[in-house]
């Protein structure tokens, strides 16, 4: 009794090793199923060659810019950010159900810490221009991204003056 209870386990430990050793590959596996319902696509900023009133697109187009510069550690709107985000303003006035987000960006020197801080001033810099001009104040939020997301990757001063920003972004 004690070989065939040997011969036995030996048997099933084998079966089960044979089962488990063949993981399905995704080939052998069934495809997933296909939704009934599409989804709905979201709306293109553009549709052909006409830029859609409202759109990110239709923002760039009669705003002219979404960003605004700053001098080194400084986060004060100068004349050409004034004109910048005045454009803005007539925008937004145009669109008052649009809600912005204003993300305030630094260079890549400093530490960590300090440019985060910074980026929020100049980020709450151009968001208190917005406001004091009449913009609804819920309509905008701010984020900082500090040194995190340059536009510029060079370590010169033509870099560095393009990263020093706050950018106004509305939806697509």
């Amino acid at each position: 009794m004690r070989k065939t209870s040997k011969g036995l386990i030996v048997a099933t430990a084998l079966i089960a090793l044979a089962a488990c050793s063949k993981k399905p590959k995704p080939a052998d596996l069934p495809p997933p199923p296909q939704s009934e319902v599409s989804q709905p696509m979201p709306p293109s900023s553009n549709v052909g060659n006409t830029v859609v009133p409202g759109s990110r697109a239709d923002f760039l187009a009669q705003a002219g810019s979404d960003t605004v510069l700053f001098a080194t550690d400084s986060y004060d709107v100068d004349s050409e950010a004034q004109s910048i985000l005045t454009a803005q303003i007539a925008w937004l006035r145009k669109f008052p159900n649009v809600r912005a987000t204003i993300e305030g960006h630094c260079d890549e020197r400093g530490t960590r810490e300090y440019n985060l801080a910074l980026g929020d001033k100049r980020a709450n810099a151009a968001k208190t221009f917005l406001v004091n001009a009449g913009i609804d104040a819920s309509r905008l939020t701010v984020v900082s991204y500090g040194k995190e997301r340059p536009v510029a990757t060079g370590s010169d001063e033509a870099s560095w003056a393009q990263n020093r920003r706050a950018v106004t972004v509305v939806p697509q």
